[in-house]
């Protein structure tokens, strides 16, 4: 949609110039940028083509509607949506064109229906004009919240198991086997399902991403596996709301010597139906990297000033290709328990204070690499602010801590890195109930939450989640 207009500042070029108004960058002062979720398309004018349903949105440049100062463009708008206090458009339409901001393909049945809606009408002629005098479009003020929604985010760790296929499964970190009596003997990798099936089974019950993990397969040959590329081009074509895949998206070397990118390797899961890819211990190295090259930089407080970032960093080549919202990075952190009192060392700003069962600790949170096994000298503040700096457009915030123990996500991990970013977070590890999903939007402000085994194994179900956040007057997609 955004090349029908006149310009944009994401990369200082010239549209098409069909609709004259400039495109423009997201204002972050009082929201998370990239716009990543579902939000509601607002008609001008009431037709079959626009209704106010939940489409997903994913960008961080937009159409502002200013009908007063760019009354010829506003004669195309069609429908706005709120992100902030800033109205954008959302859908233009006139004669046989009409282009949208948001992902029909990536909406549900309602995308599917605004795709099918176009197709009847290109069919008989054309998309008619808006059968109203548009010469005065309304004047819109900004209503006091947005409709973007929480969304609820079904995780699928993927790996072989002995018999060469592909099967969802999850553990303790990697240790995916089953438990044998004997201790000795190790048990059949975990099989929670196939990754296909799953991955329509939680489309079809209202997961508003997907994400599938890559947890062994692929770690010497990523473009060499060819199974786990089959998974991809599988489920998107029966499962229309976002995928991300992760795993391997790193720089590597292929057995013949090939060296692959991770651009290059990123760029063959896209076009495989991937809409974005997690990035996890290449992150932490990156930002290791960035702190080597700029000794003055201190990424425990907001950055200020002029660094020099890594452009070779799989973060930065990624987002400067594809676009920020394109790169997740996922994040690994556990407490390191320090006494307040004597403590002075570099993370002192970053120190909590346990409350309830953890009263009278106090820690700070430490970045591991390869699922935890390894701890770096990164805390989770200077991790999640490079990783922003390089390019990075949401995180996945998981907790070694939490993960399995169903006792609830980690809000004071979470409010720390909140309050760090100005991009989208994503709440992962230590969900139990539905309650804790009510909680962790209610006292972080994150814009997502992600489970895995309490969906696999039945213990909750997506609709149960959505059903309780609505009750607590939480907006979710239905």
């Amino acid at each position: 949609m955004q090349i029908l207009f006149q310009t944009s500042t994401e990369a200082s070029c010239d549209g098409l110039g069909i609709i004259p108004c400039p495109v423009e960058r997201f204002e972050d002062a009082d929201k998370a940028v990239p716009h990543i979720g579902w939000n509601a398309a607002d008609p001008l004018y009431s037709d079959i083509h626009s209704r106010s349903e939940y489409y997903y949105f994913v960008h961080s440049y937009c159409a502002k509607y200013n009908p007063s100062s760019y009354p010829e463009a506003s004669k195309w708008v069609h429908s706005t949506t709120q992100y902030g206090q800033e109205i954008f458009i959302s859908e233009v339409k006139k004669g046989n064109v009409f282009a949208t901001q948001y992902h029909p393909e990536k909406s549900g049945g309602v995308g599917l229906e605004v795709l099918q809606s176009w197709l009847h009408s290109s069919d008989s002629g054309g998309l008619k004009d808006v059968p109203v005098q548009l010469s005065s479009p309304p004047s819109l003020s900004p209503k006091t919240t947005h409709a973007l929604t929480r969304r609820i985010i079904a995780c699928m760790d993927v790996r072989a198991n002995d018999q060469g296929d592909l099967v969802v499964t999850k553990g303790d970190q990697y240790d995916v086997r089953e438990k044998s009596e004997a201790v000795s003997t190790a048990g059949a990798v975990r099989n929670l399902g196939k990754p296909v099936s799953l991955a329509a089974q939680y489309y079809d019950a209202g997961a508003d991403e997907l994400c599938l993990l890559n947890i062994a397969s692929f770690r010497q040959s990523p473009l060499q596996d060819q199974p786990m590329l089959a998974v991809v081009r599988a489920a998107a074509e029966t499962v229309f709301v976002p995928l991300t895949i992760g795993g391997g998206i790193k720089d590597s070397v292929d057995p013949d010597g090939t060296k692959r990118t991770a651009l290059e390797v990123a760029g063959v899961y896209f076009r495989a139906g991937a809409d974005k890819v997690s990035i996890g211990s290449e992150a932490v190295y990156a930002v290791e990297k960035l702190l080597a090259n700029n000794p003055g930089l201190d990424l425990t407080r907001k950055m200020e000033g002029k660094w020099k970032g890594d452009d070779s960093s799989a973060i930065s080549s990624i987002s400067r290709g594809y676009g920020a919202q394109a790169v997740v990075v996922s994040i690994d952190p556990r407490r390191v328990i320090v006494d307040k009192s004597t403590y002075d060392g570099p993370y002192k700003d970053e120190i909590v204070e346990g409350k309830g069962s953890d009263a009278g600790k106090s820690w700070w949170y430490q970045c591991t690499v390869s699922g935890g096994r390894e701890s770096r000298p990164l805390s989770v503040t200077q991790l999640a602010r490079g990783v922003e700096f390089l390019g990075a457009g949401e995180l996945l915030v998981n907790s070694i801590d939490r993960d399995g123990t169903g006792r609830g996500f980690d809000l004071d991990l979470l409010t720390l890195i909140k309050g760090a970013v100005r991009i989208p977070v994503v709440a992962s590890s230590g969900a139990g109930s539905a309650e804790h999903f009510v909680e962790v939007f209610q006292q972080t402000g994150v814009e997502a939450a992600l489970a895995a085994g309490i969906f696999h194994r039945g213990e909750v179900k997506i609709a149960d989640v959505k059903s309780q956040l609505r009750r607590h007057d939480i907006s979710v997609r239905t």
